[in-house]
């Protein structure tokens, strides 16, 4: 488990430096301060996740199954969340309008929250 969340975590950090500058450069002709601003959270809260995960998988005191429940999270909450604002920030250069799916960003940022709130469970309910 530990290889599987280290590698996810370093290629969600490579996803979100390629997305990052993208959207620094090649994005930047052609969206809003406020559509360029909205893109780098998600380019943000992708790499924090990024290392989170990489955090998740050095941690030696976590069970599998908690380090199982955590990657999953993640990995949902990062698409979900990241994902949709990346395509709610670019909305305006396609013909299909990414506002319907607008509803599943609260959703990812929920399943990020609960990632983190299952390691603090995990920490205060742990026996030293």
């Amino acid at each position: 488990m530990n290889k599987k969340l280290i590698s996810t975590g370093a290629l969600f950090g490579m996803i979100a430096i390629i997305l990052g500058a993208f959207g620094a450069h090649a994005l930047k002709q052609v969206l809003s301060a406020d559509q360029l601003i909205t893109f780098e959270t998600g380019v943000r809260y992708q790499m924090y996740h990024a290392l989170f995960l990489i955090f998740i998988g050095l941690l030696p005191d976590l069970t599998e199954k908690t380090k199982k429940i955590i990657y999953y999270l993640i990995i949902s909450g990062v698409l979900f969340f990241s994902g949709s604002i990346y395509l709610l920030a670019t909305n305006s250069m396609t013909s299909f309008d990414f506002k319907v799916i607008g509803f599943i960003t609260p959703v990812g940022g929920l399943l990020l929250i609960l990632a983190w709130g299952t390691l603090l469970l995990n920490y205060f309910n742990k026996k030293t």
